[in-house]
């Protein structure tokens, strides 16, 4: 029984300070409705690709993805290239030339966080653990379509930032008064994200 399962991580010297993103696509349900499965399909695949491409120019790790959904990392210094690469996943998205042959306009929400993890390789593929990781999701899982969050510890990382605050969200598993902050700069109005 034991030879059938997965390698697991051996225990930690130490955490890593790390910046997780998490981008997510808004509304694939419904384009896996509406879409048959063969353009669905390439449409996702497409998507996930470029997602990939976009975190990983800007320095980031690619850990998984699940769907539509992909999450990568950064050191914490690097939160302001964090910051700018799921800022430039949205219009990386808007201008997929896949999605408008299909009739669809693909739109992200992102979900940024910073602090301790432990990472591994588990399967194979390298993996986080830590709050930083369902905090990322839980932003996510907060923002409207085009919008970016992050938490109160990647704004103080990044003072450079343009934001503004949120009202007081309620995070599952995270209590109903979580403080979190809206990106303003988005590639798709036209404004870039300076990164030092």
């Amino acid at each position: 029984m034991n030879e059938s399962l997965l390698p697991l991580p051996g225990p930690q010297p130490h955490a890593t300070p790390a910046c997780m993103v998490l981008v997510d696509l808004v509304g694939s349900t419904l384009m896996a409705q509406t879409l048959d499965l063969n353009s669905y399909m390439a449409l996702m695949q497409e998507f996930v690709q470029v997602m990939i491409l976009t975190l990983e120019a800007r320095g980031g790790q690619v850990l998984q993805h699940q769907g539509d959904a992909v999450l990568a990392w950064w050191p914490a210094p690097q939160a302001a290239q964090a910051c700018a690469a799921a800022q430039e996943a949205h219009g990386r998205a808007g201008r997929l030339a896949l999605a408008g042959y299909l009739g669809q306009q693909l739109r992200l929400r992102a979900g940024i966080s910073s602090g301790d993890v432990l990472m591994g390789v588990v399967g194979g593929q390298m993996s986080a653990y830590g709050l930083p990781v369902n905090y990322s999701r839980r932003l996510c899982d907060a923002a409207q379509a085009g919008q970016t969050l992050v938490c109160d510890e990647v704004r103080a990382q990044v003072p450079q930032l343009r934001s503004v605050p949120c009202p007081p969200l309620a995070l599952q598993g995270f209590g109903p008064r979580c403080t979190a902050h809206r990106l303003l700069d988005s590639p798709e109005s036209g404004t870039r994200m300076k990164v030092d």
